[in-house]
């Protein structure tokens, strides 16, 4: 083919599919430095060498840099698109970073806690209650993606929908749940919602156990509007598996992923480690102590299988906290429902490595486990724990070292290593979830303390407020007619008085 420099690019070129995918450009070192999503890998990958092809003089140096090609085949576009969104976030090539034209990254927004929760596309994350999905390269891609969604689970994209105070167009088309006429209750708009997000976090096949359930349970008590409701959301569901990144991920190509494969041969693994969970700890000053499990399966993060945990033991002790966390992650009942991990990545040094591993070799369970230690991205293994097996001529292949002490090794790979951003991707979402639970409990315990500071609000009271007006801010925004069909006039009378002054 005109333009391609050497045999290698010659014969990959040749083998690429006619299926949708993400690809992988790679220079003369192996590294990752252009990851792209097609609809046609075959038709998309050898554009690039199309000497008749207009170019911009970003894209010519791209080209003068590929030396290797791969790429992993998915079901759909759109599930293209988010794996793509997600190797980006791993690798951070720099060509997707030179490609951006200096556009900022986009968002998927969901405001489920106001009184007219809307689904939109923002390229600007606010501090103000919203969730924000994301970042992603392509907005247009995006809002692609939502526009099958919204099918599925009918949202409104604007609160001036039904301001006109006439049920719009995108509600008789089954696109908007008619909120603002009534059609569909703010209880049901949010559930609906929340099915949604679990969705976007990868949770579809728990979502259809769900659903399921919940269609016997009211044809069982005889709602059959509602049995049928479920049913045709069901079917759509069902339907979203062929075109939606979240279904099943064991049709991906495990061997083309290079950063599973070299983290199985550095820890002497017999197999590529399919779930990857990753734990970390957060409080502050001692309170609101929690922690995250994070779940990457198949090398990409599986957000329905994120866990949180609310410390019961008292204080900031690291230690003591991940020894807690891991009891309670490996106990019978969660092993049963989740299952066991094929590596325990470990927020932290010797300390918090040595206390999961205690607790790990307690159960009986033979899981590798190893630390990732934040100052120097260093690898953290215990020498004598019979689970992981240090291969040395790995570390040396990949321009690392090894530092040995009493108990525990540290190995030193370079930072543009496919394994340190990997277990890097992985540390920063346990840091991550785990900051953002610490922040929602945080935030509780001040709305708990003024709700319960006004007379006359008992632990009732208090949850039918939130249950209706979604949290603090929106009780104190809400009217006192508002409040008054809630609580009553004079509940309502009071509670307004306190939460203005």
């Amino acid at each position: 083919m005109n333009g391609v420099k050497n045999q290698i690019l010659e014969n990959k070129l040749a083998e690429l599919p006619n299926s949708p995918g993400v690809y992988f450009h790679k220079d003369k070192t192996g590294q990752i430095i252009y990851v792209g999503k097609a609809a046609v890998l075959r038709n998309r990958v050898r554009q690039y060498f199309q000497k008749s092809r207009y170019r911009d003089p970003k894209t010519d140096a791209l080209v003068a840099d590929i030396a290797d090609i791969d790429w992993t085949e998915v079901d759909s576009e759109i599930e293209a698109l988010f794996l793509e969104a997600e190797m980006i976030r791993r690798y951070m090539p720099k060509y997707n970073i030179l490609l951006r034209d200096d556009k900022s990254m986009s968002y998927i927004r969901i405001d489920i806690k106001s009184n007219y929760p809307t689904v939109t596309v923002t390229r600007r994350p606010l501090d103000d209650g919203a969730q924000y999905f994301g970042p992603y390269l392509s907005s247009t891609v995006v809002r692609q993606a939502l526009r099958v969604l919204r099918k599925v689970f009918p949202f409104a994209v604007s609160t001036s929908q039904g301001s006109k105070g006439r049920v719009s167009l995108d509600y008789h088309l089954g696109l908007d749940p008619g909120l603002e006429q009534g059609k569909t209750s703010l209880e049901d708009y949010r559930r609906n919602l929340r099915k949604l997000i679990v969705v976007i976090q990868g949770g579809r096949n728990q979502l259809v156990k769900q659903v399921t359930s919940e269609m016997h349970e009211a044809a069982g008590a005889q709602d059959f509007e509602l049995a049928a409701k479920l049913r045709n959301q069901l079917q759509l569901l069902n339907d979203l598996g062929k075109q939606v990144l979240f279904s099943d991920k064991e049709n991906l190509d495990l061997s083309k992923d290079q950063a599973l494969v070299d983290l199985a041969e550095l820890l002497g693994m017999d197999s590529l480690p399919r779930r990857i969970e990753g734990y970390d700890i957060s409080h502050m000053s001692g309170t609101d102590t929690v922690a995250s499990m994070v779940v990457f399966t198949n090398g990409v993060s599986d957000k329905g299988s994120y866990r949180k945990f609310k410390m019961r033991i008292p204080g900031n002790d690291d230690f003591i906290h991940m020894q807690e966390v891991l009891t309670r992650r490996l106990s019978a009942k969660n092993t049963k429902a989740w299952g066991l991990p094929s590596l325990f990545l470990i927020d932290g040094g010797k300390g918090q490595l040595s206390s999961a591993l205690e607790v790990i070799g307690s159960r009986g369970v033979a899981l590798p486990a190893i630390g990732l230690a934040k100052q120097f991205e260093e690898i953290v293994i215990k020498e004598d724990w019979p689970h992981v097996r240090l291969n040395h001529a790995k570390v040396t292949e990949l321009g690392g070292t090894v530092l040995a002490g009493d108990e525990f090794v540290i190995v030193r790979l370079p930072h543009s290593s496919h394994i340190v951003k990997l277990l890097q991707r992985i540390r920063d979402e346990s840091h991550r979830f785990a900051v953002s639970y610490h922040s929602v409990l945080k935030q509780n315990r001040q709305t708990d303390s003024i709700l319960d500071q006004i007379p006359s609000v008992g632990s009732l009271t208090k949850k039918k407020l939130l249950r209706t007006f979604g949290s603090l801010k929106g009780v104190r925004e809400a009217s006192l007619d508002e409040l008054t069909l809630v609580v009553g006039s004079s509940k309502a009378r009071i509670i307004k008085k306190h939460l203005d002054s």
